[in-house]
């Protein structure tokens, strides 16, 4: 089960890979600044990427940007330090989840 915001809320700010900045704006169309207004905005669905942590913990995030659109985001903390690996659009599975999450939270 995914857990709401836990590991970002120590975070105080945002660290960039060029080239990891780069790719996402290429392939995904997502510019660094609309990936970090993802988690301003509730709900913010964030868990533990269990899979791709090898090396270091990474997570995952579910969220919308500030105009409504629904992103995937995969990172790192580090330090004080949010570091967005990717961003793109959520798939539907991760829509649905989401959703789901929405509506938990509103009941």
């Amino acid at each position: 089960m995914a857990e709401h915001k836990d590991p970002v809320d120590a975070c105080i700010g945002f660290e960039w890979d060029e080239a990891n900045a780069n790719k996402n704006r290429e392939r995904h169309r997502v510019a660094p600044e609309e990936a970090e207004g993802v988690f301003f905005n509730e709900p913010l669905v964030v868990g533990s990427d269990i899979r791709h942590s090898n090396q270091e913990k990474r997570y995952y995030a579910l969220g919308q940007t500030n105009i409504g659109q629904y992103r995937f985001l995969a990172f790192t903390i580090r330090g004080s330090q949010l570091r967005v690996n990717s961003v793109r659009d959520m798939n539907r599975k991760e829509r649905d989840a989401y959703d789901n999450y929405e509506e938990e939270a509103g009941a």
